[in-house]
């Protein structure tokens, strides 16, 4: 059954690649509940990440303007609800690119089910986003298309499955369902605004736990990415291979406690990992991503910079325990 479930899912994502409008992290393999809402809840214990990444270090320009390093803060948290054998998901995030600004916020619920020697989980997402505009620097300061100190915010749906196993897991989840549009008033033409579609993102992710020896896991993952513009009927929409992008590495951790992995993000970067448990079931977590920006470093500054704090809680069991059934009396 698991080898079905792979065999959809890779069928789904395995696609060429390259392009964006969302935050991207290093740390995608232990920040799932980012790409996918079936996520939440499907381990069985309470998680939170905080995550702060600073990418292209100190990119700049000759005009004083506003720094173009992305900056991004998020916190999400996936908690088990043991009773509705599901799981509820949040993920916020800020983002800064130059003189735009987006605030996130998805709540998700995951309903999980029994496949084979894992959970399959089926997850729905609502999501809220803020978009706000600063000052352009134009060359025609009348062009419609540009806008000015402008802001606007929509609500919008997204979807995902994800199996999770002992020794494997996968997920494919698309986000946007309703491809919402926002509009910012411009300094052109009066009563004329500019626009901006909130396109379909689709993710798709597997990984593999390999027992290198009694202490030490080592997992090789992948993470594939993809902007979907247009509408869904549409050939157009799937056909763009500079649409898609690819990032895979490989960890290992010894102990649970100590990890360190490498990462390839298609035509960008090659990234280095390193992070520490500690506490009680090593359920605080802190690591660090550094990325080295290997290629099309024209537009981009050298390096990349991701801080990441996690919780782990032990994993939650039914407060009601089960009955206990004897022939004592049964006569």
């Amino acid at each position: 059954m698991k080898g079905i479930v792979l065999a959809t899912l890779l069928a789904a994502g395995a696609v060429p690649a390259l392009a964006q409008q969302q935050p991207q992290f290093t740390h995608y393999g232990l920040n799932s509940m980012y790409l996918n809402p079936a996520y939440a809840g499907i381990k069985g214990q309470t998680e939170v990440n905080i995550i702060g990444r600073y990418q292209y270090l100190n990119l700049s320009n000759s005009l004083g303007d506003d720094n173009g390093s992305p900056r991004t803060g998020m916190v999400s948290a996936s908690v088990p609800i043991l009773p509705l054998n599901g799981g509820l998901g949040l993920v916020v995030y800020y983002d800064q690119a130059g003189v735009t600004k987006m605030t996130n916020a998805a709540l998700s619920y995951s309903q999980h089910v029994k496949l084979g020697s894992g959970q399959l989980g089926i997850g729905i997402q609502g999501i809220y986003t803020y978009i706000g505009k600063g000052t352009y620097r134009a060359i025609d300061p009348n062009d419609v298309n540009i806008p000015a100190n402008a802001s606007d915010h929509k609500f919008d749906a997204g979807a995902g499955i994800w199996y999770e196993a002992p020794k494997f897991y996968a997920g494919l989840s698309l986000n946007n369902l309703f491809r919402s549009e926002y509009t910012f008033k411009s300094n052109g033409v009066q009563g004329v605004a500019s626009q901006y579609l909130g396109e379909n993102h689709a993710y798709f992710t597997t990984g593999y736990n390999i027992e290198a020896s009694s202490n030490v896991t080592v997992t090789p993952m992948v993470l594939v990415k993809a902007v979907l513009p247009g509408r869904y009927d549409t050939k157009s929409k799937y056909d763009n291979q500079h649409n898609y992008s690819f990032e895979t590495g490989v960890r290992a951790t010894l102990n649970d406690q100590f990890w360190a992995g490498l990462n390839y993000r298609y035509d960008e970067s090659i990234s280095g990992l390193l992070g520490y448990g500690f506490g009680p079931d090593n359920r605080y977590r802190i690591g660090y991503a550094f990325d080295f920006i290997a290629f099309n470093q024209a537009a981009r500054a050298f390096s990349s910079h991701e801080i990441m704090l996690s919780l782990r809680l032990p994993k939650s069991v039914p407060l009601v325990r089960p009955a206990i059934r004897t022939p004592r009396y049964s006569y």
